[in-house]
């Protein structure tokens, strides 16, 4: 009996637990500012790329070729 008593005040399964879910909710936020500030920043290095005079892939690979 002693063994059943110490499961059921045994916390250290819940706190795992606990701590699992709030990596993950962590996880999806990071994901989510990682998704809404890469399309941002995509616009601006295409920005920057046109400025430069790059212009598209074509014009880059010409670039990179030398």
């Amino acid at each position: 009996m002693k063994i059943f008593a110490r499961f059921a005040q045994d916390e250290s399964g819940a706190t795992a637990i606990e701590y699992g879910l709030i990596a993950a909710l962590i996880s999806v936020g990071i994901i989510a500012a990682v998704s809404t500030l890469g399309g941002g920043l995509a616009g601006v290095f295409e920005q920057i790329n046109t400025e430069l005079g790059f212009g598209g892939a074509a014009g880059a690979d010409a670039g990179a070729g030398g």
